[in-house]
């Protein structure tokens, strides 16, 4: 442990799903040919308003209520000024001190297992920036496609402490993001992003030391990293006498360290103030409180149901909801099934999920629920073993067909002949005299040996639970 303490607040860049822009018609899809998503207003051209996009305020509102945050009834849009080839209008459309929601907090459970709020100090809507590309035979060159695209900005306030904090933060606003369909969470195109603004002070001030941001780092493990590096080299300069200078800073992480960009921007430079082309943006009461009756079950609600009524394990209910299309597949299988929800559970993530390809809010599993539902119903009613459930899938897998047909096709059933079973038994213990002897000394967990070897001998098809009574009964007496 150092002398110094990280003090990290987090500027998370999220796209919203809009088909098309903030303030124009023109598409928010990814991939298309360099400058053809564009229009006279969003390349900035004199003479061309913008026209809100409703879709967006709504994404907006319900990521706020998500969180916690206030939804003013009325926010104001600003021009936030600067030069840059990536900005054509050069200047931005932002909210400044009149945002759409204040005041919210998220929940992350640190690998202590301590469960620590972080508070969110703000959400504002502004419009994306254009993409610089440099060295294309020795130019830079700009596609403003992105120029326009509608973003919300969450704020947190400082109070995370190390590089793995803001990824567990991360992490947790991603999936809250994902489930209520305001965010696609594709790191790999740029569609949720951060800035992260980190200084150091000595351990039990409580006064801010200076801080560099870190600008558009798009992977949890890159944000965790240059935070990290940034950390120390502060603490290095502080160290050897000199003094921190505030700065915007990137992360190269080909060589692992951050790298100054420029002096960092106060407030003042932007020289905001009210866009005049925009009016106020005006929200009624019951329009906010509609958007917060229709949220959707959150991420850490569904687990803690998971965990309370269906009797699942931390560790189950973490991995089943890490994704609302893996939630929707184990909720359809099991509506289907009932019974034991830790049955199907598992079966999902030993089986399912290891053929499962997620991409943002996309999944493509390998099978259907009804097709897991029917299949384990064939366990439960002893018509299949476990095992053979096991081969059945790998035949459903890439197909629609039905479980039971695969069964009779197969010409798999369950041995339930009692006598067959006793005999094949009886031969099992004569031929491990010694583990018998074992077993009736008091290491019955030798049970598990003998019953392996009955399954093997069948291939599985032994109905496990005449074996282990059949087991039992015959070392006992």
């Amino acid at each position: 442990m150092t002398a110094y303490e990280a003090v990290i607040g987090l500027e998370v860049h999220a796209q919203l799903l809009t088909r098309s822009k903030l303030f124009c018609g023109c598409a928010t899809s990814f991939g298309a040919p360099p400058n053809t998503h564009v229009c006279p207003v969003c390349l900035g051209l004199p003479g061309a308003l913008p026209v809100l996009n409703q879709r967006a305020v709504e994404l907006a509102t319900r990521a706020a209520l998500a969180l916690g945050l206030t939804v003013h009834e009325t926010s104001v849009f600003a021009r936030k000024n600067y030069l840059y080839p990536d900005l054509p209008k050069g200047y931005q459309i932002s909210q400044y001190d009149r945002p759409l929601a204040t005041g919210g907090s998220l929940a992350i459970e640190l690998e202590s297992g301590e469960v620590r709020s972080v508070q969110i100090q703000r959400i504002h809507l502004e419009e994306d920036a254009g993409k610089n590309l440099h060295g294309h035979g020795g130019d830079s060159i700009v596609d403003l496609n992105r120029a326009g695209t509608p973003l919300i900005e969450i704020v947190s306030a400082p109070d995370l402490r190390s590089g793995a904090e803001a990824a567990l933060y991360l992490k947790a606003l991603r999936d809250v993001l994902i489930y209520l369909g305001v965010n696609d969470g594709n790191l790999e195109e740029g569609s949720f992003r951060c800035d992260a603004n980190v200084s150091i002070r000595p351990r039990g001030s409580t006064t801010l030391g200076t801080r560099c941001e870190i600008k558009n780092v798009n992977s949890f493990r890159f944000v965790q990293r240059a935070i990290e590096y940034e950390a120390m080299r502060q603490e290095q300069i502080l160290a050897s006498g000199g003094s921190v200078r505030q700065e915007t800073r990137g992360w190269n992480e080909r060589e692992g360290r951050t790298f100054s960009l420029r002096s960092k921007e106060e407030a003042e430079d932007y020289r905001y103030f009210p866009d005049p082309d925009l009016p106020p943006l005006r929200l009624s009461a019951e329009a906010i409180e509609a958007a917060r009756a229709a949220l959707p079950e959150l991420p850490e609600a569904k687990r803690e149901r998971y965990r309370r009524s269906l009797g699942l394990t931390p560790y189950a209910a973490g991995v089943l909801t890490a994704h609302p299309c893996v939630a929707a597949f184990f909720e359809e299988s099991f509506a289907l099934l009932g019974g034991d929800a830790s049955k199907i559970a598992n079966f999902i993530q030993a089986e399912v999920l290891a053929g499962t390809t997620l991409r943002g809010l996309d999944a493509s599993f390998p099978v259907a629920p009804r097709q897991v539902a029917e299949l384990l119903r064939l366990v439960d009613d002893g018509t299949i073993s476990g095992k053979q459930a096991k081969e059945v899938y790998a035949v459903l897998v890439g197909t629609d067909a039905s479980p039971e047909q695969v069964v009779k096709d197969k010409g798999m059933v369950v041995l339930r002949d009692e006598a067959a079973l006793e005999a094949l038994c009886r031969s099992i213990l004569d031929a491990n005299l010694k583990q018998v002897a074992a077993y009736r000394s008091g290491k019955t967990g030798l049970l598990g040996f003998f019953v392996g070897a009955v399954m093997k001998e069948t291939k599985g098809s032994a109905s496990p639970d005449l074996v282990n009574a059949i087991l039992a009964r015959l070392l006992t007496s």
